[in-house]
């Protein structure tokens, strides 16, 4: 299977606000960022996909999208290419269930 994460997000707008006529209100304008990240790995052999969608990334998150997809296979040995992405190449705290190979 090959694997890639995206992030997508929400960026706030600034927006009009009422006042008195006559008065110019000073409100400070502060940009809201909001994101999450979308993990899929695609089967080539048979087009099977899986995703998980996640509030951050990280060891941890990639850890538990590799159990899911363990789970979700787990009559098939599956091996998982990835590009070299910091949780995946500083990997300590990456846990890769059995039957995969990552």
């Amino acid at each position: 299977m090959f694997q890639d994460e995206g992030r997508f997000g929400l960026l706030g707008s600034p927006r009009r606000c009422w006042a008195p006529h006559g008065t110019r209100p000073m409100v400070g304008a502060r940009l809201e960022r909001k994101y999450l990240y979308a993990f899929s790995a695609v089967s080539p052999h048979d087009g099977v996909l899986d995703s998980l969608v996640l509030p951050w990334v990280n060891a941890e998150t990639m850890s538990l999208f590799l159990g899911e997809v363990a789970q979700r296979h787990a009559a098939e040995f599956v091996v998982m290419v990835m590009d070299q992405a910091g949780w995946h190449i500083a990997a300590g705290d990456l846990v890769v269930p059995r039957g995969t190979c990552a």
